[in-house]
Formats: structure tokens, C-alpha cells, sequence
């Protein structure tokens, strides 16, 4: 079915398009192109515009596929008072800014990736991250964040279930185009590439009433970054 963004995406499948962009949705997802950083960076700052205090994010997706810098236009988006770079080594940091309204933001971003049995142990790896953010000081802020307090976790899929009952799961696919998948499929020596389209689908879990905002939220700017590009 399809439908315009300016009248919203709130049927249970709907399409339009951006500048021979294609933006689709289902009752509780959102799937749009993202070809350059620059676009990467603006998806992440529209998802910031219509962030609520106690959301948790869940970002997912190869290494390379453009998290981090999804997570760097979360923070624009967010103002937060520092630069958001991946917390790898040191599990989790804490940014202070503000939401659209202006209202106070306190941004924590989490990197999983180091986790032991973040693929396939998921109430191991909760437990363990729980255990990491307790000795930052941090545990309560993923357990009950407070009303100004958003979450974003890199690598925190498999345990996304144990971590937060409502949230958003946000999946980068970073898959080649069909010729040069052919070409890989072909010859063992043919390797891609960290460059290239990435495909990001935003999945509401027991929030999916708020993918109409965040389609608006994600229209204009990813256009224009797209014409800069």
C-alpha cells in the first residue's frame, strides 16, 4: 500500500519516496537507505528529535556497518556537550545535552562489543553488562532510566529482550549490490568493502504509535544530506 510521508506512515505497510530514496513501513518497523555518512549521521539525529527520557536503543549490525556513526548524529541531534566516540574500551560513557524541547538529555552510550557471550548467551551478556555498568555507577541508569535518560547500546541485540521490554531496535545492513555479491560468490580473493549503501531498519518494539514522528523526523534532513552528497 502505498502512502506519503506528508500524510504520514501509519497503515500497515507504506512507501515513498525521497529523491529516488525508498522509505518503507510496517505497523512496528521503518526501513530507509542510508548511502553515505552524512546520511548515516542525519537518520541518527532525526531518531534524537523525537527521543523521549527512559528510551533505550538497541544498535545492531556488522562491524563497519556505520553504528558509531549513527551514534555520533544521535548526539548532534541530542546537543550533547561532548563528542560520542565508541566506548569500546571503557564499556560505557555518560554525555549531558538536550532534547528538541529543550529539556534536559542525559545520553549513555554503550558499547556491548567486548562482552563474552554477547552472540549467543543473552542473559549472560545482560548480566555481565549489568555487572560493567555497576562499577561506572551506572546500572540504575539502564534499569530504570529516569525522565531525562536515554540509552544507546552498540552490540546489544542478542540481549535486547533482557535489557528493556519497550525499546527501539535499530538494524544496519550493509549488504553489497547483487553484482558485486555475484563477484564474491565467484572468486574467494574478492572481498567488499566497508563503503557503500546501508540499509537501516528501525523496529519499535511497544513503541511503534511513534514511527510516524520519526518518519517526519527522518524526511527533510536525510534528503539534504543526500543532495550533498
Amino acid at each position: 500500500m502505498a502512502t506519503s510521508i506528508d500524510d504520514g506512515i501509519d497503515s500497515a505497510n507504506g512507501m515513498s519516496g525521497m529523491n529516488g530514496m525508498t522509505m518503507t513501513a510496517t505497523q512496528d518497523s521503518l526501513t530507509v537507505a542510508a548511502p553515505t555518512a552524512a546520511a548515516m549521521q542525519a537518520l541518527g539525529a532525526a531518531a534524537a528529535h523525537v527521543a523521549h527520557g527512559g528510551d533505550v536503543v538497541v544498535l545492531s549490525g556488522p562491524l563497519g556497518a556505520g553504528k558509531t556513526t549513527f551514534a555520533q548524529g544521535f548526539g548532534a541531534g541530542l546537543h550533547v556537550n561532548g563528542q560520542v566516540v565508541s566506548p569500546t574500551f571503557t564499556i560505557a560513557r555518560s554525555l549531558e545535552g538536550h532534547f528538541a524541547d529543550g529539556s534536559p538529555a542525559h545520553l549513555v552510550h554503550v558499547d556491548a562489543y567486548r562482552l563474552p557471550g554477547s552472540d549467543d548467551q543473552p542473559q549472560v551478556a545482560a548480566s555481565r553488562l549489568m555487572d560493567e555498568l555497576e562499577s561506572l555507577g551506572l546500572d540504575e541508569e539502564l534499569e530504570d532510566p529516569g525522565p531525562g535518560t536515554v540509552v544507546l547500546i552498540e552490540w546489544g541485540s542478542a540481549m535486547a529482550a533482557e535489557l528493556a521490554e519497550t525499546r527501539w531496535e535499530v538494524t544496519i545492513d550493509r549488504s553489497a549490490a547483487p553484482t558485486v555479491q555475484a563477484a564474491v560468490s565467484a572468486s574467494p580473493d574478492v572481498t567488499l568493502t566497508s563503503a557503500g549503501t546501508r540499509t537501516v531498519t528501525f523496529h519499535a518494539v511497544g513503541c511503534a504509535d511513534r514511527l510516524p514522528a520519526l518518519a517526519h523526523a527522518i524526511e527533510t534532513p536525510l534528503r539534504d544530506a543526500v543532495g550533498r552528497a
